[in-house]
C-alpha cells in the first residue's frame, strides 16, 4: 500500500484515557492528525466483543462518518468490530493497526502491535519493550515552559508517580509507610526535592498520610488534583523518576524520558505485569527501588516511534 496524499486517520477506543493515549502517541510519532471517536456497540456485540463477527451498520450505537480513513488506529476489544467493519466497507483500503492483544487472531488485522509481555506473535505483529505513548522532546520542553516553578526547585529532582489498588496489586498501609519513610531519607540524604503525583486509586488513606508527610513547600509539589495536571512537567524536570509496579502506562511514560526510572514494590502481582518488569530490568531500562538512588543511562524508549517507522514502510510514506 503506497499513500501519495496527506494521510487522513482515525483513532477508534472504547474511550479510556490509558489506550487512546496510546494511539494518539503513534498519530503524532507518524505525524497525521486524527480524528478520535469512542465506540460503542449494540446487544450481543456488546457482550460478544471481538468474539461474535458478523458487524453491520447496526452494530454501532451512531453511524460513522465516511469517507473511510486510509489509516485505522484502534485499541481495546469492542473497537475490533469497528476495525473489522471499516475494513470491509471500505474494501479493503483502510489499512488497520490494532494496538494491544486485540484477543482475536493477528490476521484480522494488518498490522498489530503489542508489548513483549503479551504473547501474541506473528508476521504481521509488531512487538515492543513497553507501551507507546505521546511523550517526545518537543512535549517535555513544552511542559517546562508550561510550568517554569519547578526550575527553582533544588536537584536531585525527584518525579514520584503512585498508582493504587488495582486486579493484580495492593496499596495497604505498610507500603506507603515504607515509601514515605524512603523518600524522606532520600529528602535528608540528597537534599532532594520530591514532585509528587497520585491517582484516585490510591485510596484516601494512603493520600492523606502522604499529604501529612509532605505538605508542600519550597522542595515538594504534590498535585491535588486541582488545576493544570503537572504530570509531564514532573517527568521534564525529574532528574529520578519512581514509579509504583501496578502501572505499565506510568513505567512506559517515565522510560521514554531516558532518565533512570526505579519501579517501587508493592504486594501482588500477576505473571504478565511481573513479565514486563522483569524484561525491562534485564534490558537495563529501570530498576527495582530498594531505598536509594543512583544514576545510570539508557536510550529514550520511545515506543510509538518503532510503531510509527513500521507503518511508514508498510503504507509507502517513507521515514521523516
Amino acid at each position: 500500500m503506497k499513500i501519495t496524499r496527506e494521510l487522513s486517520c482515525w483513532i477508534v477506543t472504547e474511550g479510556m484515557a490509558g489506550t487512546e493515549n496510546q494511539c494518539i502517541g503513534v498519530a503524532n510519532a507518524l505525524g497525521v492528525k486524527a480524528k478520535v471517536f469512542k465506540v460503542a456497540l449494540k446487544q450481543p456485540w456488546a457482550a460478544l466483543s471481538p468474539w461474535l463477527g458478523f458487524e453491520c451498520a447496526s452494530t454501532f450505537d451512531k453511524d460513522w462518518p465516511a469517507p473511510w480513513p486510509d489509516l485505522l488506529i484502534t485499541s481495546g476489544r469492542k473497537a475490533v468490530a469497528a476495525s473489522r467493519f471499516i475494513k470491509k466497507q471500505s474494501n479493503g483500503h483502510t489499512f488497520t493497526l490494532h494496538i494491544q492483544d486485540p484477543r482475536v487472531a493477528a490476521t484480522q488485522f494488518d498490522m498489530v502491535a503489542v508489548p513483549y509481555h503479551d504473547p501474541m506473535r506473528g508476521h504481521n505483529v509488531v512487538v515492543t519493550d513497553a507501551a507507546p505513548n505521546k511523550i517526545s522532546d518537543e512535549a517535555l520542553e513544552a511542559a517546562k515552559i508550561a510550568h517554569p516553578q519547578f526550575e527553582s526547585f533544588s536537584s536531585p529532582r525527584i518525579a514520584v508517580l503512585i498508582g493504587g489498588k488495582s486486579k493484580a496489586y495492593d496499596m495497604d498501609d505498610k507500603t506507603i509507610k515504607s515509601l514515605i519513610a524512603d523518600l524522606q531519607n532520600i529528602q535528608n540524604t540528597h537534599h532532594a526535592s520530591l514532585l509528587i503525583t497520585a491517582s484516585r486509586r490510591t485510596g484516601s488513606q494512603n493520600m492523606s498520610a502522604l499529604t501529612s508527610a509532605f505538605p508542600g513547600g519550597n522542595s515538594v509539589h504534590f498535585w491535588n488534583g486541582q488545576g493544570d495536571n503537572p504530570y509531564l512537567a514532573y517527568l521534564a524536570y525529574a532528574d529520578f523518576i519512581l514509579v509504583t509496579a501496578d502501572s505499565v502506562s506510568m513505567i512506559s511514560d517515565a522510560l521514554a524520558t531516558g532518565k533512570p526510572t526505579y519501579i517501587i514494590p508493592m504486594p501482588g502481582g500477576a505473571r504478565r505485569i511481573d513479565l514486563f518488569h522483569d524484561h525491562i530490568i534485564d534490558k537495563g531500562y529501570a530498576r527495582r527501588f530498594t531505598g536509594d538512588l543512583s544514576p545510570y543511562h539508557y536510550p529514550p524508549l520511545r515506543e510509538a516511534d518503532t510503531i510509527a517507522s513500521e507503518l511508514r514502510n508498510k503504507l509507502g510514506i517513507g521515514n521523516e
